[in-house]
């Protein structure tokens, strides 16, 4: 869950960075008012974070970033298992 979380604020921050680049426009600064308020600042430090995480995790997981945990279903005993 928490990789998930840290996917969706890493894209957060993409998106930032492509609308100040592109249309000159800060979206977490026009949220909360300026760059320089506290909330902006805790936004861009989670953002940063968040993406310092991502990338560690995708580091040593040889390159595969897996962001749901899936678990494999419990297989059924012979005895269980029905013939039809």
């Amino acid at each position: 869950m928490f990789r998930l979380i840290a996917f969706i604020l890493t894209c957060l921050g993409g998106l930032n960075w492509l609308m100040i680049g592109a249309l000159q426009y800060d979206f977490i600064a026009g949220i909360f008012g300026t760059q320089a308020n506290v909330f902006s600042r805790i936004i861009y430090v989670l953002i940063g974070v968040a993406s310092m995480y991502i990338l560690i995790v995708t580091i040593f997981s040889k390159g595969k970033l897996k962001l749901f945990g899936y678990k494999k279903k419990k297989e059924k005993k012979k005895d269980e298992i029905e013939e039809f």
